[in-house]
């Protein structure tokens, strides 16, 4: 049983062991801490290595625990209600993974490029990844709230890594602020519900709240619905759904590059796997989740919101890395689509969801990636303007670029057309054809500003005496592209197979 157990935790553990040891590795480092030394006295090269090392390792043991099956394992239900071990977090613990891994190769090369290179930055990076696996894993509102918190205080920092930066600082101190009050409501929600029902597991909850109606029953309705609601806007918060998305393009664009790809991948994907348990395992009583008066109409019209207004601001952007930011917003809108006809088409529908978010975050950490390997110091990628005349003068950097960002907009054959076609599938098949209209609609809709990249990297001749953007060269950087772009093209060739892979991560299919 305590074999079972181990087993069934071991890619928390492994990612958790490795951190300590990368905290070891980096107090007795000799490298120069000097942000003023040059590139190569810096502990990059070996702390981003050991962290993709070990991030990877996280992903494998995630990968061969699936393959077993929990169910194959009776030890993994002691750490129960706590921590759910089951092949839905699993499957999210291999996404956020494989996105902290990216992250870490991305910073390899960023970091030491742009003289920011401190050995802090990896630690942070791997316990903000641990705390987003506990946040996917939580059947709990306790454990829910503390890999929140575990998640969340790393990003903070990382959000405002360049120190010498106003904008980094004033990332940081926004996304600190605006987090803390919505963890609070998420934890007086919280307060609420135990209040209401006795219970902070969500098994439990469903219970008291599916059980008949007696004079000895403590569920109380109304301060249950408040608690519900207060939790959805806590998770909504961190999906960066709209209108509580005002946090994410200041803090995506004032954070280092990785720092904003950790953040656009493992922040959402934890959040939205916490988002999906919570709805459909604690409140998917057929009460709580009718179109009268339970919780999908509520999130319908945040998808509705948050793919419309992402994408209207997003085409008015002029620099690159807030049109990132509103895109990775409409993309939650997307995703909410997903979890809304997830209510009627149960599993099918959570495979769309599943399958979205692991094309999303390779998609997105290519088109970040990209970005970083757009701009050296000096001459940083920023503004559209920047791009312009890119592919003449360094083609293999605008390819990459204009590839991921194809991937975004849902071109055949990428990951990111299917993922797409899959969720509106789901809502079609849902019956909610105005959301599946609307998605359409948008994705149209964000093509515009996909597309204005690609013309000012083709079609643009640069002003003279403009400032250019000079690609850097990192083999970091490269390799977290490659993997991206093969995993992005693996998807879209054979999506049914993997979705049917996906599928077995469903909660209905447990």
């Amino acid at each position: 049983m305590i074999a079972d157990a181990f087993l069934a935790a071991a890619p928390l553990l492994v990612v958790a062991l490795g951190g300590c040891l990368l905290m070891v590795a980096e107090a007795f480092s000799k490298h120069g801490r000097d942000e003023q030394d040059s590139r190569s006295s810096g502990p990059s090269a070996d702390l981003a290595l050991g962290t993709t090392i070990t991030l990877l390792a996280g992903a494998i043991f995630s990968a061969g625990v699936w393959f077993i099956g929990p169910d194959q394992l009776p030890g993994a239900k002691i750490l129960a209600p706590y921590l759910i071990l089951d092949r839905f977090s699993l499957f999210f613990s291999f996404i956020l993974c494989i996105g902290g891994a990216l992250s870490a190769l991305l910073a390899g090369g960023y970091l030491p490029e742009h003289k920011l290179d401190r050995g802090e930055f990896y630690p942070l990076l791997i316990f903000s990844t641990m705390g987003a696996m506990m946040l996917a894993s939580a059947g709990d509102l306790l454990s829910l709230f503390i890999g929140l918190e575990t998640m969340s205080l790393g990003v903070y920092a990382l959000a405002g890594f360049r120190r010498a930066s106003p904008r980094s600082t004033e990332a940081a101190l926004k996304y600190f602020l605006l987090g803390s009050f919505a963890a609070a409501l998420l934890l007086y929600g919280g307060a609420l519900i135990y209040g209401a029902t006795g219970h902070t597991d969500l098994a439990g909850i469903r219970q008291a709240v599916t059980a008949p109606v007696t004079s000895e029953s403590v569920l109380n309705p109304a301060v249950l619905l408040i608690g519900v609601a207060l939790v959805i806007v806590g998770l909504a918060f961190k999906v960066s759904a709209v209108p509580f998305h005002m946090w994410t393009p200041d803090a995506y664009e004032g954070a280092p590059t990785p720092a904003t790809t950790f953040m656009a991948v493992a922040v959402k994907s934890a959040a939205f796997a916490t988002l999906v348990r919570v709805l459909l395992e604690a409140f998917g009583d057929p009460a709580l989740a009718s179109w009268g008066a339970g919780w999908p109409p509520i999130v319908a019209v945040m998808a509705l919101v948050t793919m419309t207004v992402a994408n209207l601001i997003a085409g008015r952007q002029e620099s690159v890395k807030r049109m990132l930011a509103y895109s990775s917003i409409a993309h939650a809108g997307y995703v909410l689509v997903g979890v809304v006809s997830a209510i009627k088409l149960g599993g099918d529908a959570q495979a769309s969801v599943l399958f979205y978010l692991l094309a999303y975050t390779v998609s997105t950490v290519g088109a970040f990636g990209a970005l970083i390997l757009c701009g050296s110091r000096g001459a940083e990628a920023v503004s559209y303007e920047d791009l312009s005349g890119l592919g003449r003068r360094h083609p293999a950097a605008a390819m990459a670029f204009a590839f991921f960002l194809l991937s975004l907009a849902g071109t055949p054959p990428t990951a990111g057309f299917f993922s797409k076609f899959y969720i509106v599938k789901s809502a079609i098949g849902a019956e909610h054809y105005v959301l599946a209209v609307v998605l359409v609609l948008n994705s149209v809709l964000s093509a515009y500003y996909y597309l204005r990249v690609l013309v000012f990297m083709y079609m643009r001749e640069p002003v003279p005496g403009a400032p250019l953007a000079r690609p850097m060269r990192s083999g970091y950087v490269n390799t977290a592209l490659i993997v991206a772009a093969v995993v992005v093209l693996v998807l879209g060739v054979f999506p049914s197979t993997y979705l049917e892979i996906v599928a077995q991560s469903a909660l209905a299919s447990r």
